[in-house]
């Protein structure tokens, strides 16, 4: 059985930044003549002497909110998405919201190299837990999985019941969704007393795994494997297993993407192995970005993967360079939080808790009432969820009695455990 995915992830990496920046300056060339908002972006820049990491370093980094406020300037897609690659694409909403496009191809956002890490092969069967609603999550592993000659179940979030049925009818052998999810499934099985001892891979995305998790799949028998992907570009890197079929350290960086960590609220490279934002360049025609900072924070290991991977590796996600953070899968923004602070006149102050209740994300909004304002805890769990797309509870607080730190989002997830 072939240990890669194909050539490309076992070439010399000065081969690999060779390839990229011999390509990079011609593609930015045509890219900038038909997309308008990434022409402006880049003007003034000389795109030809873009040929190495350090001149590309002396571009500046696009941020997503500053991405947001271009594509609320001209809407949709702010000018950053190639007019030609409308035709017969889907678009897509994710939170904020930021509209991204589906490139071109069978396989888009590179997704069959995660599963094929992960153990996937032709022929399995994958229980695809993404959402397919407004975000490309679930296009994004779909795609890849098909591209690979996997069998796809389109199962969506939600509907654990009937998800559970589907499973245990099916009898796939991958698993893909967000980390706990599947053990909600699996829970739901065992109490029900469906067999769903068919799945032997996960691939997760879009949370936290924690290794007190990772343990107990594994020892209900399934090798849990994580991708970092975003909307924009998909899957940025992934795990892989080594000799032992245990994961190896760190995630390996994705074909035709080039990553650089920087230092957060700068456009300037940190050394090798300092914590730092994720900026990534891609080479998609249809939505060509350039250095586009995720707001995500991660570091380079040193060394190369043993499992003969040559590509770089990062650490994964490592938390928020800012407040926005990530909830089962999905982002919540401080500005959503803003906007149900104008929805409700007797809140003077609100401030999110993102902890973890059991294996799952939770979220408690402590909300300061004005003084003598008898705030509806209903109606505030109800805007919670409409703004955010993700349920919460609401614990209403004296007035003047939360922290005065700046902090509109706290993540208070152990990420130890």
């Amino acid at each position: 059985m072939a240990e890669h995915f194909d050539a490309l992830e076992t070439r010399d990496p000065v081969e690999r930044e060779k390839d990229f920046f011999l390509r990079l300056p011609g593609f930015l060339k045509e890219a900038t003549a038909k997309v308008k908002g990434l022409s402006e972006w880049l003007s003034g820049h000389d795109l030809s002497s873009l040929t190495d990491r350090a001149a590309l370093a002396r571009l500046p980094v696009l941020r997503k909110p500053e991405l947001l406020e271009r594509q609320l300037a001209r809407p949709p897609f702010g000018g950053f998405v190639n007019p030609d690659a409308l035709n017969g694409a889907r678009a897509f909403m994710s939170p904020g919201p930021i509209w991204e496009i589906q490139g071109a191809g069978a396989d888009p956002w590179q997704a069959a190299r995660a599963f094929f890490a992960a153990g996937a092969r032709p022929g399995d069967r994958v229980h695809n837990a993404f959402s397919y609603h407004m975000t490309p999550g679930g296009f994004m592993l779909d795609t890849g999985a098909r591209a690979l000659g996997c069998t796809v179940f389109p199962a969506g979030t939600g509907n654990t019941e009937m998800q559970v049925e589907a499973a245990a009818a099916l009898r796939p052998q991958v698993f893909a969704g967000t980390p706990d999810f599947l053990k909600i499934l699996l829970d739901r099985a065992e109490r029900e007393g469906a067999d769903l001892s068919s799945f032997r891979i996960g691939l997760v995305s879009g949370g936290a795994l924690f290794p007190s998790l990772r343990e107990e799949y594994r020892n209900r028998g399934i090798t849990v494997m994580q991708c970092y992907a975003t909307a924009e570009f998909g899957i940025i890197a992934y795990e892989a297993v080594g000799s032992d079929g245990l994961p190896l350290p760190g995630m390996v960086v994705n074909e035709n993407l080039l990553v650089e960590i920087v230092r957060p609220g700068t456009d300037d490279p940190v050394p090798e192995g300092e914590v730092g934002e994720v900026v990534v360049t891609c080479l998609n025609p249809a939505y060509p970005l350039v250095r586009l900072g995720t707001g995500d924070l991660s570091a380079v290991l040193p060394g190369q993967s043993p499992c003969g991977r040559t590509n770089t590796r990062i650490k994964g996600w490592m938390g928020r360079a800012d407040q926005r953070t990530k909830v089962k899968g999905m982002f919540v923004d401080p500005k959503q939080i803003a906007e149900l602070l104008k929805r409700h006149a007797d809140i003077e102050r609100a401030r999110l808790v993102v902890i973890r209740d059991g294996a799952t994300d939770a979220m408690v909004l402590h909300a300061e009432a004005i003084r003598g304002g008898t705030p509806d805890v209903g109606a505030l769990e109800a805007s919670l969820r409409e703004i955010t797309k993700i349920g919460g509870k609401v614990r209403i607080a004296e007035p003047g009695s939360l922290p005065r730190d700046g902090k509109v989002i706290a993540d208070e997830r152990d990420y130890s455990d």
